[in-house]
């Protein structure tokens, strides 16, 4: 377990299913729970957190469900016990930044990627599968309409991959932010980005983002062994490895494009936190729902995905 994260052990309950296989060193995914309190609608986002569940149990790894119950960071939620956050209408979306607020206070909610990032790595699992990363806003680091709209909108997840070392699986970052200066930050960070079947980087709704990935490789022998070659150096970050949603999925490329140009246009009036819940919701209704089916088999392949590498991880000769 990390001494980085040794605060956060007296607020942490690990199941016995996970620590077990943990200390047995078998494959264990961790999965985020922001995306059942307010991801998805009641009872799709029970229905994606179980198809996410049954999928890495199918890949031969133990799902680990991180969320936060009555002020505790829980690692191996029960599905009985995801369906009350699911159900709850007091979730917070909890992050860094108002963690200790919301364990002060024996508030519940969903862990975003970087607190899932936390407990996964204080609990001693090294893969976590999400859906899109957060990364850095459009207009971020510019002016973004007037000369009095300079922005500096970056999500946490940036940071905690720079400083906590945990390797998330995901589709990509969300297609509502600026692809090439997220890969930029993250190299400015010093974390590693590879996408794994394709050269270039996922789009998240789409199979490509139309930028290529800073490393890429058909071969999971090389994900591996970028993995392992990280973590054998001592290298504080965590590793994003990028596959794209199947091709019968996707949102083309152009058509996500232009409903993401039309939720910006419309958008200027939304500040903070809210702007990423708006442009995703915006999305979803400019494309009569198609991005959410995209992000739900994009979760459901990311998820297979996490539990391959989790797995392969396992084992010395791999």
């Amino acid at each position: 377990m990390s001494v980085k994260n040794g605060g956060l052990l007296s607020r942490l309950d690990v199941r016995p299913q996970v620590a077990e296989a943990v200390a047995e060193g078998r494959a264990v995914v961790a999965l985020e729970t922001s995306l059942v309190t307010h991801g998805f609608a009641y009872p799709t986002n029970l229905e994606v957190v179980r198809s996410m569940w049954l999928a890495i149990q199918e890949g031969g790894a133990v799902p680990a469900i991180v969320g936060v119950l009555n002020g505790r960071v829980v690692v191996g939620l029960t599905l009985e016990e995801a369906d009350e956050l699911a159900r709850r209408s007091d979730n917070l979306k909890i992050t860094r930044a108002n963690l200790s607020w919301a364990l002060s206070q024996g508030r519940s909610g969903g862990t975003t990627v970087t607190v899932t990032m936390m407990a996964a790595e204080a609990a001693g699992i090294l893969v976590f599968c999400t859906g899109g990363l957060g990364g850095v806003h459009r207009g971020a680091y510019g002016f973004s309409g007037s000369l009095n709209e300079a922005t500096l909108d970056v999500s946490a997840d940036l940071e905690e991959l720079a400083r906590t070392r945990v390797i998330v699986v995901c589709g990509g970052v969300k297609s509502i932010l600026d692809v090439p200066k997220t890969l930029e930050y993250l190299e400015t960070k010093g974390v590693p980005v590879i996408t794994w079947g394709q050269t270039d980087f996922p789009g998240f709704w789409s199979a490509s983002s139309g930028v290529r990935s800073p490393l890429s490789s058909n071969n999971l022998a090389d994900v591996i062994r970028l993995v392992r070659t990280h973590v054998q150096l001592g290298m504080p970050s965590g590793i994003v490895v990028g596959v794209p949603v199947p091709k019968e999925h996707e949102l083309p490329l152009v058509e996500a494009e232009a409903a993401v140009a039309i939720a910006v246009s419309e958008g200027a009036h939304v500040k903070g936190g809210d702007v990423t819940p708006w442009m995703l919701q915006r999305v979803f209704q400019v494309t009569s729902g198609r991005s959410e089916e995209t992000n739900k088999q994009e979760l459901l392949n990311n998820a297979r995905k996490s539990a391959i590498i989790a797995v392969a991880l396992t084992h010395p000769r791999q």
